[in-house]
């Protein structure tokens, strides 16, 4: 029945329940004992073997072990010929319901975190970096509550970019810079960088009209128009290319409209309301204007004309009452006024002395709430209530001087950029930092100038004094 080999191996000791299995075919539960048993009465760690034998016989949930002659037939499927292969009428997919497979392999998602304590981890997903960004963050909370990392690096422009906007719908940036010009990105057009991770993104288009550095930029929201404003003190207006021209296509004239005039000095800010198809716009002047952003002609009303306010530093639109503008000026006064009659309709309370100003450097709306968020160049950021004009909250929240503000579309983060060299994500609802990561290098003591979040897609972005925007996902 064996032969010497077989015989000689099963004489060692501890080996004797290998060769039992080796040699067994088509056996049960009750051979496997019986083989066991044999060892019991031959070898060595006896006790152990016993106490093995005696769990196996205690546990009822395993079924007795069923002849290999016994169990039912495997499926199988037909495989195709070289001839049949043309013939895929007759061959029937298999098909699976969803998670099938997963439960198939693991056993149901319940039962698999409970076994493994995965908890909260057991949601967690993989996302291919290959696949399209198309992340929908609509009244979803915990769109936001993730790490952002960078993943697009824009390198074309020569000088710092001081502004940057989303396209409404589309992976498409626009950049101002003090290089004198404004570019179109496209983020599906990348390359990968020299040593690094992210991804080179080459400009589409380049802007060129302006006589001086670009300041500020803004897009409508319907994406088919963009606004930008300089130092030489006009709003040159654009029609945006298509995303997907080619970069070397000759030049098209009807790209640029025409210039808004009317700003003596530097334009520090502009803001596009889509209610009534507006355009705001902030200057050094010391004046605000409204622009009816569909045509190019005289501004509509102009606020603040004799600087009693001050000098303008940045400009919003209301979110809460579309009707009002908030604006805030280099002697630290914030302020609400009428489009309608141009008139100041409320001022928000300062606790800074007269004798200590301490410039505002952007004020930005709240998209949901009456509420009004200023960055200060005293490393603050100050929430206050648009009915009453009290501040809500006051938090000292760079190292350095806070410079650019955005917040959401759905209204639940804020992020901040600092002359410090970080970009910090604050959770409105508790007012603390949630992420802090460094974009850009400092030149000549600056570094962030803005940041923006995408309107509809899963998109950060900031522009530094280092020439570099940046996108992260």
């Amino acid at each position: 029945m064996f032969t010497s080999r077989q015989c000689q191996v099963m004489r060692r000791p501890g080996r004797a329940v290998a060769v039992a299995l080796y040699m067994r075919s088509e056996s049960n539960l009750e051979w496997f004992e019986h083989s066991i048993t044999h060892t019991l009465q031959v070898g060595p760690n006896r006790s152990k073997l016993q106490d093995m034998l005696a769990t196996l016989r205690d546990v009822d949930e395993l079924p007795p072990l069923q002849s290999s002659v016994n169990s039912p037939p495997r499926p199988t499927a037909t495989r195709l010929t070289e001839h049949e292969a043309g013939r895929t009428e007759e061959v029937e997919a298999l098909t699976f319901p969803p998670g099938a497979g997963k439960s198939f392999i693991m056993g149901t998602s319940e039962a698999l975190e409970n076994a493994l304590g995965l908890g909260e981890l057991a949601g967690l997903t993989v996302a291919n970096e290959a696949d399209p960004l198309n992340y929908d963050i609509t009244n979803n909370k915990d769109a936001l509550r993730k790490t952002w990392n960078p993943k697009f690096t824009l390198r074309s422009h020569f000088d710092g970019i001081r502004g940057l906007a989303f396209h409404p719908v589309e992976p498409v940036l626009v950049t101002a810079s003090e290089d004198h010009t404004v570019k179109l990105w496209n983020l599906q057009k990348t390359a990968p960088a020299k040593k690094s991770t992210s991804l080179d993104v080459e400009p589409i288009y380049t802007f060129r009209a302006h006589r001086g550095p670009v300041l500020c930029v803004v897009m409508s929201t319907n994406g088919e128009q963009c606004f930008s404003g300089g130092t030489d003190g006009l709003i040159q207006c654009w029609n945006a290319p298509n995303p997907n021209i080619d970069p070397y296509d000759s030049y098209d004239p009807s790209v640029l409209r025409g210039a808004l005039e009317g700003h003596s000095d530097a334009v520090w800010g502009l803001v596009y309301s889509a209610t009534h198809q507006r355009l705001l716009s902030c200057s050094a002047d010391g004046t605000l204007r409204l622009w009816n952003a569909t045509e190019i002609a005289p501004s509509l009303c102009i606020i603040n004309e004799n600087r009693e306010s001050g000098i303008p530093t940045s400009v919003d639109v209301v979110c809460s009452d579309p009707s009002h503008l908030v604006s805030s000026f280099v002697n630290g006064q914030t302020s609400i006024f009428d489009m309608e009659t141009c008139q100041r309709f409320l001022t928000f309370e300062s606790n800074t002395d007269a004798s200590s100003t301490c410039q505002i450097n952007k004020v930005i709306s709240h998209p949901t709430l009456p509420v009004t968020i200023t960055a200060h160049e005293d490393r603050h950021i100050k929430f206050f209530d648009n009915n009453t004009g009290k501040v809500l909250h006051s938090m000292v929240a760079h190292l350095d001087a806070v410079t650019s503000l955005a917040v959401d579309p759905n209204g639940l983060y804020l992020m901040s950029g600092s002359h410090d060299s970080s970009i910090r994500l604050w959770s409105l609802e508790t007012k603390t930092c949630i992420q802090e990561f460094t974009a850009h290098r400092k030149k000549f003591d600056e570094s962030i100038h803005d940041v923006a979040f995408h309107p509809s897609k899963c998109y950060i972005a900031s522009a530094g004094a280092d020439a570099l925007a940046k996108v992260f996902v």
